[in-house]
């Protein structure tokens, strides 16, 4: 699109903008809500009320808007796994990955043939 072309579409699109501007501006609806929209900031601020205050009064069971999110239950415990090495008898007991004899098991033979070694 050239720029003469875009202009005059940015051009049409503001004037459109505008009427519509001017139109919520003569309407009484609009005029009605902003003078009651300043008449309850008055009013809030008068006695030192905050929009969220009026609405817990309002509506005592409403969740306020930026509550904290509820509390999370606790993870569940991680269960014990044994692995017992038939090469040798040892016998690991593990809640994680991160043992260092596991790990050590898991580069030597192999991470699918340790995992096998896995008791019941």
């Amino acid at each position: 699109m050239s720029k003469l072309a875009e202009f005059k579409a940015l051009e049409a699109q503001l004037a459109e903008q505008l009427a519509q501007l001017d139109a919520l501006k003569n309407d009484d609806g609009l005029k009605k809500e902003i003078e009651f929209e300043q008449k309850l900031r008055a009013l809030l601020g008068e006695y030192s009320f905050s929009l969220r205050e009026v609405k817990l009064i309002l509506d005592p069971h409403a969740r306020p808007e930026r509550a904290a999110p509820a509390a999370r239950q606790p993870r569940r415990e991680r269960q014990v796994k044994v692995y017992l090495n038939p090469n040798n008898g040892e016998r690991i007991e593990t809640k994680g990955g991160n043992h260092k004899l596991l790990k050590e098991w898991k580069s030597q033979y192999g991470a699918e043939t340790v995992e096998s070694w896995l008791q019941d």
